[in-house]
């Protein structure tokens, strides 16, 4: 594992990056791609890895970073972009992330820009992983809802859930040939939404999640999404279903039309005033 110094004016920021080699790539549906990567940088990741977050490394052009000398020769820091371990294999030291393939304005992530030409055999550094948002498993039942970003974590965490889970989970997709089989408990629902323009000003998500049936009992709520379906969904669970603070996890993962590092800002932000 590589331990870096990135420089930012005159203070110093010390981090732990892994290399990586992608081993395959694979169109896991019209919109998804699903990369596997491996590296003996991975002896010591967590054995609960799936679903937790990693920061993939590129920079200012959109180019993967696959080594130190690379970060080196930076005219400031790394760009990073945040993505889920959809599983983690420790005998072969393999992740496996997933991609969502979308544009805004004709114009695309570096990250999912890497993932569509990217070919087995090239390196990229990644950061992490940071800690796993999992479900309440003492809850009566639980209550998941997400958007194709999220869909990687949604799909751990249902497999975490024992086989006597009860509940439902609303997912958001571009397509129907987006729809994806997911291993989970028999009693949990499924409920698949099309929405052809996410992100645009509209929450076809969280409308979908008010039309579910509310069940009695202590519910495990966990939803995360586009910042504006993320809100609505925050007021229902919160606000009108009262969900204690311990059994509720809601976050967005990106905002339409603002970089990553914009919608940290407008994130943090939501956060002091919510």
């Amino acid at each position: 594992m590589l331990c870096l110094n990135l420089l930012n004016g005159s203070s110093a920021m010390k981090r732990k990056f892994r290399q990586l080699t992608v081993n395959d790539s694979q169109r896991l549906t019209p919109n998804m791609q699903r990369l596997w990567l491996s590296g003996d940088s991975l002896a010591d990741f967590p054995m609960d890895a799936d679903g937790a977050y990693i920061k993939l490394l590129f920079d200012n052009a959109g180019n993967a970073i696959a080594d130190e000398q690379q970060i080196e020769t930076l005219d400031g820091r790394p760009v990073m972009r945040t993505y889920t371990v959809r599983s983690f294999d420790p005998v072969n030291r393999q992740i496996v992330v997933d991609f969502v393939r979308h544009q805004h304005d004709g114009k695309t992530g570096p990250a999912s820009a890497w993932a569509d030409r990217v070919q087995p055999g090239d390196a990229i550094l990644i950061g992490g992983p940071g800690p796993a948002k999992r479900l309440q498993t003492d809850a009566d039942w639980v209550f998941l809802a997400a958007d194709m970003t999220a869909l990687p974590a949604l799909s751990a965490n249902l497999e975490q859930l024992g086989e006597q889970a009860t509940g439902l989970a609303v997912i958001e997709v571009i397509s129907e040939k987006d729809v994806q089989p997911l291993n989970k408990p028999d009693g949990v629902e499924l409920h698949w939404v099309i929405n052809p323009e996410p992100g645009t000003p509209n929450t076809v998500l969280a409308d979908a999640v008010r039309r579910q049936s509310w069940r009695s009992g202590q519910v495990s709520a966990w939803a995360a999404c586009e910042f504006s379906n993320m809100r609505a969904i925050r007021q229902y669970f919160k606000q009108e279903r009262d969900v204690a603070r311990d059994y509720l996890y809601v976050s967005s993962y990106w905002k339409m039309g603002n970089s990553e590092e914009e919608h940290k800002v407008v994130k943090r932000e939501d956060a002091e005033t919510a």
